[in-house]
C-alpha cells in the first residue's frame, strides 16, 4: 500500500461539504467524498449493481446509490439497507499541508 496525493484542499476547501469527486488511482475507480465529519474514499461502483455512486448523493457520512436507493456508510463501507448487502471497499484518507492523500 502507498499514500497517493489525490486532491488539494485549502481554507475554502476545493471539494465542498457533501460533495464527491471521481478519482482514477492505481487503475481503480474511486470516489473522494466530503462527508459531515471529513473526507472519505470508497470504490466508485455500487456493490449491488455495477452502477456509479457518483450519480447519487452524500448526506452526513453516508452515500446513496441513485439506481436502487441503497445507502452506504462512508467510514466503514457497510450497506445500510437493501437491496445492497455487500460493503464497499474503503481507503484510508489523511490531510497534510492542504493536500488530500489516499492509501491504495
Amino acid at each position: 500500500m502507498a499514500w497517493i496525493a489525490v486532491a488539494r484542499v485549502g481554507e475554502a476547501d476545493e471539494l465542498a461539504p457533501l460533495a464527491m469527486q471521481r478519482l482514477a488511482v492505481a487503475e481503480r475507480k474511486l470516489l473522494l467524498c466530503h462527508g459531515r465529519s471529513g473526507y472519505f474514499c470508497i470504490d466508485e461502483m455500487c456493490t449491488h449493481e455495477d452502477y456509479s455512486l457518483a450519480f447519487g448523493c452524500v448526506r452526513d457520512d453516508r452515500i446513496k446509490c441513485s439506481l436502487h436507493g441503497s445507502w452506504f456508510d462512508l467510514a466503514s463501507g457497510q450497506a445500510l439497507n437493501e437491496p445492497a448487502e455487500c460493503a464497499l471497499r474503503t481507503y484510508p484518507v489523511k490531510i497534510e499541508a492542504g493536500q488530500v492523500w489516499v492509501e491504495v
